[in-house]
């Protein structure tokens, strides 16, 4: 029989938290997968979801090799002669699990802030950045694994900063080469054909991408439950996940895919690049190539900042096709802040759980993320965006707000 311990209740509040985030993940990156075969209508908005909600779900069982990199890249958990840290462990691990719960709520809140401004951040940093900052707050600068013993390609640089800068370059690259190859092979195909054979592609590239969403972000959670439980003493290895934990994590990232972040999608369907069917598909296998690849390596990259690149390699490869590059540069701007500012949260959230102590301080940091998410909620809805409209054509937001602030005829708003 589970004894309900206040550390069992810290325990299940930081597993409840992780879980919520893998929803956040969930709908904040659907875009990656389906906003091109959204934009292109390869697939209706619901059809698409629901596609990716499933792949997802499975893509998470392939592999547990970003999961084992979030076990152990970015928290040091261990002395250098391999034993734990007591500070971390002590009182069942109150120490490590206020860490966990604090960088979460941070990457929570920052999730939620830029699905509301329709940005396609990288739900990776944010996670990261809460992580690195909640650590930092408690441990100092010593207590984040920068690089691995020797200066391997480990830890936080190698396993997360580096793949960072490199994936969405080598992403444009691939997709901009891809896309003049489709192209220059349906040279002189007329333009209803191409758009009607490609759109079926689309239907195999999404899915593709969809599956190796599933096989990198799902894993992150995964990673961070497996710490919670090893830092209770319910979990010793740092190389293996519990079924339980797969099987949750799967669901919840899955039934975030299938709520949809129709603004993030949007941003990214229309807003950034006029897609055709061959640019999606070209956009999608470059994105599913870097991202599985990356998977079985351990790299826990942003699907986001891949997939952002690939389209904005499509755009690129297209003769007369046009990027916004204003778009482009508030979404460059967001992946620069990402992991500082969720740093400074997750900061924030452990010094407001450790000045409240042991008892109190994790609930008051579960409360203000609630409290924040349900605020910026129901602050999207003065702008709604859904199934039914992600589709309109592309306005930015200052001339949104002015026609909205514009006199209808016979009168005003």
């Amino acid at each position: 029989m589970i004894s309900v311990t206040p550390e069992f209740i810290l325990l299940s509040l930081v597993v409840v938290t992780a879980l919520a985030f893998d929803f956040t993940n969930g709908f904040h990156d659907t875009a990656n997968a389906m906003a091109t075969s959204i934009a292109t209508r390869a697939l209706s908005p619901k059809a698409a979801v629901s596609l990716s909600a499933v792949l997802n779900l499975v893509g998470a069982f392939l592999s547990v090799e970003v999961a084992v990199t979030v076990t152990n890249a970015v928290i040091r958990i261990q002395n250098p002669d391999g034993s734990p840290k007591p500070e971390l462990m002590a009182d069942d691990g109150h120490g490590l699990l206020l860490i966990l719960m604090a960088g979460l709520a941070g990457a929570i809140i920052w999730n939620i802030l830029t699905w509301l401004w329709g940005l396609p951040s990288s739900s990776s940093h944010a996670l990261f950045g809460g992580l690195i900052g909640a650590t930092v707050a408690s441990m100092g600068w010593q207590g984040v694994k920068w690089v691995g013993e020797g200066y391997h390609l480990d830890g936080v640089v190698g396993k997360v900063v580096l793949p960072a800068l490199l994936s969405p370059a080598i992403a444009i690259v691939v997709a901009y080469i891809g896309t003049k190859l489709v192209f220059k092979l349906t040279q002189g195909v007329a333009r209803r054909y191409q758009e009607a054979g490609f759109r079926w592609g689309q239907i195999f590239t999404a899915s593709l991408l969809s599956l190796s969403h599933g096989t990198n972000d799902a894993q992150k959670t995964m990673g961070v439950v497996t710490l919670a439980l090893i830092a209770n003493g319910a979990w010793t290895s740092t190389t293996d996940i519990p079924l339980w934990v797969k099987f949750a994590c799967a669901l919840a990232i899955a039934s975030g895919t299938y709520i949809g972040g129709w603004r993030i999608i949007r941003t990214m369907g229309k807003g950034l690049v006029e897609i055709s069917s061959p640019q999606g598909m070209a956009a999608e296998s470059a994105s599913a190539a870097v991202i599985l690849t990356s998977s079985q390596l351990g790299f826990a990259l942003s699907t986001t900042h891949v997939c952002t690149g690939s389209i904005l390699g499509s755009g690129l490869g297209r003769r007369g096709a046009a990027v916004r590059w204003n778009v482009a540069g508030r979404m460059a701007l967001a992946w620069l802040t990402t992991l500082p500012l969720a740093g400074l949260v997750g900061a924030g959230m452990w010094w407001i759980g450790h000045l409240l102590g042991q008892g109190a301080g994790a609930f008051v940091v579960f409360a203000i993320m609630c409290a924040a998410a349900l605020y910026m909620w129901w602050h999207s809805k003065r702008d709604p965006i859904s199934h039914h409209n992600v589709n309109d054509a592309w306005e930015e937001p200052k001339d949104r707000a002015e026609k909205d602030a514009a006199p209808v005829a016979g009168g005003t708003h």
